[in-house]
Parts: C-alpha cells; structure tokens; sequence
C-alpha cells in the first residue's frame, strides 16, 4: 500500500503531521473543544449536542498526552490519514507528478485546514466521509465481503460522528437507487444499523433530546436574508479559502463519467440545497456544508491535472494562501500578530488564573455557560459546571450529574448579569465577571415540570417530579412562567402562583409527583408565541423546568 505513495507525498505528510502537532500544544483550546473534553471525562453512548465519536477520540489523544496536546492528538492524525484518502480517490496516473499542488489544494481549503488540529465533530466526520466514499468506490468495482462489512462500520462510524452524516449516505444511495436490490448493500445498511444501536438505545433513555435540540429548540431567530440566506452563500466561499472560485469553476465543469463521479456530483448538489433550504429557517454553520469538501477536492485535483492553465493559477493562488493561513496559525498562538481580533485561543490562561487566584480551590458554577465551565477546568483540575436558567438553553450540564459535583459544598457562583459580589475578574475582551461565594450549595435543576391543559382552557394542571435519591421541601420552591415570542426568545418572567392538590404535603419524594393547578398570569407583551414554567430554588433564577409550550390558537 505504501507504494502506491511518492516519497515526496510521504515527505510531506510527515511535515504536516508535525505541523499539527505544534500548533496543538501551543495553541489554547476554543470553547467548543473544552466541552467536547468534559464529554471525554466521562465516556457515553451519546452526548445532548452529538454522537460520542468526537468524546472517543480526545479520551484516546488523552491517553498519550496531556493538555491541549492529548485533546487534539487525534485530530493530527486523522488529518493526515485523510490526505491518504484522498490522494486513493483519485485515479489519475499524472498525479504523480503534481504533489506538491495536491498538498497546497488541500491545505487551501479553509475549515479542512482548520480541523487539521482543532477536535470537534467534524474532524472525524471528514475523515469517515473521505473513507467511506473510498469503501464505496471499491464496492462498485468489487463488492467482496470484506468492502462490503468495512463500509457498514464506516457508516457507523460516520453517524456517530455528527448526524450530518446522514446526508452523506442518502446522498449517496440517491445516486445509485439499484444499490436497493443488492443484498450486500442491505447487509452493510443492517450492520450499520446494528454497531449504531447502542447510541439509539441512549436517544431512547433522554427522550431524544439530542434530535429535539437540534430540530426545534435551535431555530431561534427571526429569518434573516442577509444574515441566514447571504450568510449561506458567503459560508460555502469560507468553507474554501481563496481558491473558492477555481474549485467551484471545476464542479461546474466536471461531467459525470461513471457511477462513482455521479455519487460526487449528487452529494455535493445534494448538501448544497439540503442547507439552502434550510438557510429560510435557520442560521446554517459554515462547517454544517463541510462534508463537500472531500469531492470537491477530487473534482478539482482531476481538473488541474488535465488543464494547465488552471494548474497554474491554483497554484500562485495556493502559495498565497499557504502564507496566510499560516501566518493565521500562528495568530491562534500569538495574539498580537492581529491586534484588532480577540478569538477563543487567545488569553484564556490569563482569564482562568485570575479567577483562580481568587477563588482558591472552591469549585465554580457559571450561570449559563457551557463554554466557561469546562475551560476553567481543564486548565485548573477543579470542578465547574453551568447551571442554566430560563435566559439559556440546556446543554449537556442539563442532563450529566453535575449538580451532584457541588452539591453541599462552598462554591463561587460567577455571573456577568450581576453586579457587586464577593470577587470580579475581567475577560480579554473586557468583559467583567462578578463572583458571589456561597455556602452549602443547593440547586434542583432536574426537577421537572409537565404542563397538562384542561379542556376548559383557563386552569392547568402541573405535575413536577422528582428525580433525584433525596427528598425535597415544597416551601423551598418558587414557580416562574417565561413568556416568549414566536422564535422562543424570551421577552417576560412573571411569578407563577400554584395550588397544590394534596394541601398537607410538605416534601416531595425520590421519584415522586407533586400536583398543582394553576391559570397563566397575563403577559404584557403582544402576542406570546410559547410560555414555559420554571422553578427557582433558595434564590436563585428559575431553571429551564418545563418544554416550551405554544400559545398558538
């Protein structure tokens, strides 16, 4: 297999590789990797955002090294691997002789180059989407057992990867409707199926909160032309860098030649209007398009080998852009390389020592960040979780234990909606936070409220159960309703007043039910769109208790 390789492929490869590794260690960690690593602190099936495959690879990085270096050790590598893939992809005998411009395509594209180091969902994503077109291929050309049993479990592993996933293998099997009449194609999608049920079996066990986040709970913003639709477009001219108008110049020329090149050309149209679509409902991510990246640079490496005008525009174009997106690397390291930009790599130890200094050892609760609590962690080894209120969303602090970290126990409570306090500390971009030491920490922020509404439409009935092993008293609770408009942004808090059924009780027990009726107060805002019913405890704001629920005639 080496063979099939040039030295100066390999020679390359090797620079890369180590490239990455460098950048790793020096790099601090963006939010979106600090929480994967909470993931990987305790290994699941599944996760409230993703499949477990980005919380798998960091716990194996972990294992040969600490710090940002074990958190992103896998990315390097699966990088690399990719470049592999890739250059298996194409069939061209010329390519032999154009290394060097198969490195600068590749390196050019901007999040591909990004997730060379960086471990978020997509980095494996790209990895078992370059392999499992590869694996397709081969089953085309022979579609022997082992081709056969290897592409079920890179399916497998591409769904556990990101549920884009999904659109690849549609796609795909759009592509080729007959693959539906060959029994070793059922076996492949049977035994994908299979290696994928445990995490069904985890969607079964929380409600499918995961497909609930992401389907209704994230379109949250009125549609925006310029910020939804246009943001699209300028999203896909990201997502490649500077060789954009090359890249999708060779897609446009590129004529289906064979039943593999039809797979390409469906997949990449077939993401491409799956998210413009999309674009008329929500906000679609740059990295949510970036599974197109694998063809587009097939097409576009077997265009530039058949055509030397373009060959040598990509590559001036490439060298450009090999400058920049290095002297954008080493801005990640080194702030003032750009003064003007603060980004996520930049002046998080600075950030997490003050606070540290002040708070001592006393574990810490951010109000309403996911993103603050594993950062300060994973540089400081001491507990942080967020505690989320009806101003938030839910997260994976919403569902773990993690209440149960600092339960009974001194903790700071930090904030940036509050003023004064016991300690305050200042963020890079100058945002300052307040910290309010508490003693003997309690909160219930897993208790759960379910709205029935009675025929009569004017009085409700509210169940709230109890979860946890312990008993709670019913006078330590305050009931909220928060009224929001039709895109779940909540515009009005009103205090909730409840009359329990059963007048005597006075705890609500492990695993118990309480009753109430109650009649929504009414909101001063025009035309609430959901309402949904918080509980606040020993003082603080109400949680994210109940689902929203529409107000909609």
């Amino acid at each position: 297999m080496i063979q099939k390789f040039p030295r100066l492929f390999l020679i390359l490869s090797a620079v890369l590789f180590v490239l990455n590794l460098i950048q790793s260690h020096f790099t601090e960690l963006i939010y979106d990797e600090a929480y994967y690593w909470y993931y990987a602190q305790n290994l699941d099936w599944g996760y409230f955002d993703h499949p477990p495959m980005v919380a798998f690879l960091i716990w194996i990085g972990s294992w040969f090294f600490n710090g940002e270096l074990g958190v992103r050790f896998m990315s390097c590598v699966l990088s690399v691997v990719t470049y592999f893939v890739l250059w298996l992809l194409i069939d061209n005998p010329k390519k032999k002789d154009y290394v060097i411009h198969f490195f600068l395509l590749v390196f050019s594209f901007t999040l591909m180059n990004a997730y060379g180091f960086l471990t978020l969902p997509d980095t494996p994503l790209l990895f078992f989407t370059a392999l499992f077109l590869l694996l397709y291929k081969r089953y085309l050309q022979n579609p022997s057992l082992w081709v056969t049993v290897l592409l079920g479990l890179v399916m497998a592993a591409l769904m556990y990867s990101k549920y884009h996933a999904v659109l690849v293998i549609l796609f795909v099997f759009v592509s080729n409707i007959k693959l539906i009449t060959q029994k070793k194609a059922w076996l492949a999608l049977v035994l994908a199926l299979v290696c994928y049920l445990p995490h069904f079996f985890w969607l079964c066990q929380h409600d499918f909160i995961s497909i609930q986040f992401h389907i209704y709970e994230r379109p949250n913003q009125p549609y925006s032309f310029e910020g939804f639709t246009l943001g699209y477009f300028l999203n896909l001219i990201v997502i490649i860098g500077l060789l954009f108008y090359w890249v999708y110049a060779s897609l446009f020329r590129f004529k289906v030649k064979d039943q593999f090149s039809k797979a390409m050309v469906y997949l990449i149209y077939g993401v491409l209007i799956f998210f413009f679509i999309s674009s008329f409902n929500r906000r679609v991510q740059a990295q949510w398009a970036i599974v197109i990246s694998i063809p587009l640079i097939v097409i576009a490496f077997n265009h530039l080998l058949e055509n030397a005008k373009s060959r040598k525009l990509m590559y001036r174009v490439g060298l450009v852009s090999l400058v920049l997106l290095l002297y954008a690397r080493a801005w990640l390291i080194y702030q003032p390389l750009f003064p003007p930009v603060i980004y996520e790599t930049h002046g998080n130890k600075k950030w997490v020592a003050e606070l540290k200094s002040k708070a001592g050892n006393l574990p810490i609760i951010f109000e309403n960040s996911y993103r603050r609590a594993p950062k300060y962690e994973f540089y400081t080894g001491i507990p942080a979780i967020s505690l989320n209120n009806y101003m938030y969303r839910k997260n994976q602090y919403s569902i773990d234990n993690s209440e149960e970290r600092v339960r009974g126990k001194k903790v700071v409570y930090v904030t940036k909606y509050r003023k004064g306090g016991d300690l305050r500390y200042m963020h890079l971009d100058s945002t300052v936070f307040n910290g309010f030491i508490k003693d003997d920490f309690q909160s219930y922020r897993n208790l759960k409220c379910i709205v029935e509404q009675t025929n009569n439409g004017s009085e409700n009935i509210l169940k709230v159960y109890n979860p946890y092993d312990f008993a709670i008293a019913l006078d330590a609770l305050k009931y909220s309703v928060a009224y929001s408009n039709k895109h779940k942004q909540v515009q009005e808090l009103l205090p909730l007043k409840v009359t329990a059924k059963k007048q005597y009780q006075q705890f609500l027990e492990p695993k118990d039910t309480a009753f109430f009726n109650f009649r929504l107060p009414l909101p001063k805002m025009e035309n609430p769109g959901y309402f949904r019913i918080g509980i606040s405890e020993h003082g603080l704001p109400p949680g994210l208790n109940g689902k929203p629920i529409s107000l909609a005639p």
